[in-house]
């Protein structure tokens, strides 16, 4: 389905929905002044009407990024506000379809009619359905505001020991540091941005894993935020791979064309320019004192619709040799798709991806969001018999401009033998 055939009908959905909200919330306030119910009138369809239209805007007109943001985001939340109430609505219109159809009424005065109250009702079961439903909307709205508010740049360092038995001596107590899932084309805050770095910075890891989705669809999208993230540095060297958003295939189609090429070599320039080495199925050898350790990447590769132009083969090429292997791969699925029953020799496997669903909670004892019904391994440490995968949750965003319960994230890893 075209993009342009898909909004339409989600604006269509979307305006019908509108106006079951609109006659639902007005049938209630029926007391309310003329006045009163025309400002109403107009500012809710001023509003969703000139959101949608926006959308619009913001999809095929070169708005600034802030304004395209801001659009987006109302559109999201005022929806979003208006699917939790839905369901009250429908509960109250059934219950009044039932009434209809299998139950005669009560002998009600004209005002208890008017009210849909019984005799000693304090309020009507229609009022208080849909009072109920604009509180309930009022939850996500007051939640996801907040969310973006207070959660999309706060940046948490999270600590992790690495346990790696074969680990040479030369190694033991070596920091490393991942980031992930940047999305430079969803930021409309570069000081915050910038702040992220720092606290990066202030860790003086030895070296660096990114572990892809530098942009959201095309390499221009970073040009604003290059300086601050070519920033990021470290002795040993910053390691980068690609995520599914860095080939450019949700904006040019997953066929080949000249502009698609161009847009990737565009990336592997950037990620250069920035001082990462960027692996596409290769490895490098981490030398310190001379010992050595293997650091493999590999291109995206994902279960199901995603990508796989990840080649493990050709990234472990001549590593026999090496006592411990670190991969870099943006999607957690492939640690367990081949990664497990394939390669034996993979230490640790590091991931990005899932961005927690940027919605959840995440305790010392405790994690959970949504985004478990559909990955295994979504965020943190996991482990199976030998080997080992971390997730990170990102440090940007995608979609809704901000986190709720689950922070942008930097991780420091401590590497030991024991």
């Amino acid at each position: 389905m075209g993009r342009t055939i898909f909004l339409t009908i989600l604006c269509f959905i979307v305006v019908l929905l509108d106006i079951y909200c609109y006659y639902a919330i007005t049938s209630v306030f029926k007391k309310w002044k003329p006045a009163t119910k025309t400002i109403f009138k107009r500012a809710w369809w001023t509003i969703n009407i000139g959101l949608i239209v926006g959308v619009f805007c913001a999809i095929y007109l070169n708005l600034f990024l802030t304004a395209r943001a801001i659009i987006l985001v109302a559109f999201f939340l005022l929806t979003a506000s208006k699917i939790v109430m839905l369901p009250f609505l429908l509960i109250d219109d059934l219950r009044r379809l039932a009434i209809k159809i299998f139950r005669k009424k009560p002998r009600q005065s004209a005002e208890e009619r008017a009210t849909d109250k019984l005799p000693g009702e304090p309020i009507s079961r229609s009022s208080f359905l849909v009072k109920a439903g604009l509180i309930a909307g009022a939850v996500p709205l007051s939640s996801l505001s907040w969310g973006i508010i207070s959660g999309a740049y706060d940046y948490q360092v999270r600590r992790v020991a690495l346990k790696l038995p074969n680990l040479p001596k030369a190694f033991d107590g070596i920091t490393l540091a991942q980031i992930s899932d940047i999305h430079s084309g969803s930021f409309y805050n570069k000081t915050a941005v910038q702040g992220g770095v720092d606290l990066l910075m202030a860790e003086k890891p030895d070296f660096v894993f990114f572990t892809g989705d530098l942009v959201n669809n095309l390499t221009s999208e970073v040009k604003d935020y290059q300086s601050i993230f070519s920033k990021v540095k470290a002795p040993l060297g910053v390691y980068s791979v690609l995520g599914n958003h860095d080939y450019g295939d949700y904006h040019f189609g997953k066929a080949s064309s000249p502009a698609k090429i161009k847009n990737l070599q565009d990336m592997i320039a950037t990620h250069k320019i920035m001082g990462y080495d960027l692996l596409m199925n290769q490895h490098r050898r981490l030398k310190v004192d001379g010992e050595e350790i293997g650091i493999v990447g590999i291109e995206n590769w994902g279960m199901g619709r995603f990508p796989k132009y990840g080649k493990m083969e050709l990234a472990m090429q001549k590593t026999d040799d090496l006592p411990v292997k670190l991969l870099l791969s943006h999607d957690p699925s492939h640690w367990r798709g081949e990664v497990l029953p394939k390669y034996k020799d993979i230490d640790v496997a590091f991931a990005g991806h899932t961005h927690g669903m940027q919605f959840g909670v995440r305790l010392k004892e405790m994690q959970w969001s949504p985004v478990q019904y559909i990955y295994k391994e979504w965020a943190g440490l996991y482990q199976e018999q030998q080997q080992q995968l971390y997730v990170n949750v990102g440090y940007g965003f995608l979609g809704y401009p901000g986190r709720v319960g689950i922070l942008p994230e930097i991780t420091i890893f401590t590497l030991s033998r024991v």
